[in-house]
């Protein structure tokens, strides 16, 4: 770490500690050359989300795609945004925690309607119509006699 006074690149820890968010560890740090201190934070990689479409094809986790779905699931439905924002945050944490970078869509779909399914049945059906592609009303009223 270069000391941000003279450009030493030789420093000594002084301190450690997690920082206020405990996000980071933050170090303080003296040059071995001026003697100036500075802070550094030390934070873990972020390894993001891929998810893996029906197709093969690879594509970032969008939080915000998923979002717009699930609002209109939850259209005129008791369901606040904040909800929706647990509900996703629930699966990403954990997929993350599980140590899964990579998810299927149809695992993510599947994990959207068992959450959505104890939150709204109705949000439920209206998130399961388009995610499982109903194509007779067969398949929809079968999907309805699971449930009940």
């Amino acid at each position: 770490m270069n000391c941000p006074k003279c450009g030493h690149v030789d420093s000594k820890v002084i301190d450690s500690r997690a920082s206020e968010s405990q996000d980071a560890i933050r170090r303080r740090r003296e040059c071995l050359e001026c003697n100036a201190r500075f802070t550094t934070y030390e934070r873990r990689e972020e390894q993001p989300l891929v998810v893996i479409k029906r197709d093969g094809s690879r594509e970032p986790f969008d939080f915000q795609k998923l979002r717009r779905g699930l609002m209109v699931a939850a259209a005129k439905r008791p369901i606040s945004g904040e909800d929706i924002d647990i509900l996703i945050n629930d699966i990403r944490d954990s997929l993350q925690s599980s140590f899964r970078f990579e998810v299927e869509s149809a695992t993510l779909g599947d994990m959207v309607l068992l959450r959505l399914k104890n939150l709204d049945f109705v949000a439920y059906v209206r998130f399961a119509s388009v995610y499982k592609d109903f194509r007779t009303v067969e398949e929809f009223t079968g999907e309805l006699a699971e449930l009940s």
